[in-house]
């Protein structure tokens, strides 16, 4: 445990000094910051975005899901693949869960 709480203010102190050596330099109307606002800006992320450890239980972060993904997916079938990747691709809609517009096609298409 006193590793720990070393190893927060150490990362504390680590945040404050890149802020305040790098952003107000870079960026305009940027000011520096304390001590106590770097471990604010600590805790806000964690708290945003998780991470800073190996605690992850859940969701696609968790290494035995990959891998258990991985052996599924390559157990099938490329029929078995290709019926997976349709089915992915019409639940999520593609690339960035953009849908394309389903349209059905004209009837009235005359050739000369």
């Amino acid at each position: 445990m006193p590793i720990f709480i070393g190893g927060l203010f150490l990362f504390t102190w680590i945040i404050m000094l890149l802020w305040n050596n790098i952003l107000p330099g870079v960026i305009t109307g940027v000011k520096a910051i304390s001590y106590f606002q770097a471990m604010g800006i600590l805790v806000l992320s964690k708290i945003l975005f998780g991470g800073f450890g190996k605690s992850h239980s859940g969701g696609w972060r968790n290494k035995e899901k990959w891998m258990e993904m991985r052996e599924k997916f390559s157990g099938m079938t490329p029929e078995e693949r290709e019926k997976f990747k349709a089915e992915w691709k019409d639940k999520c809609g593609g690339r960035w869960g953009m849908r394309p517009a389903k349209t059905d096609p004209p009837t009235d298409i005359t050739v000369e």
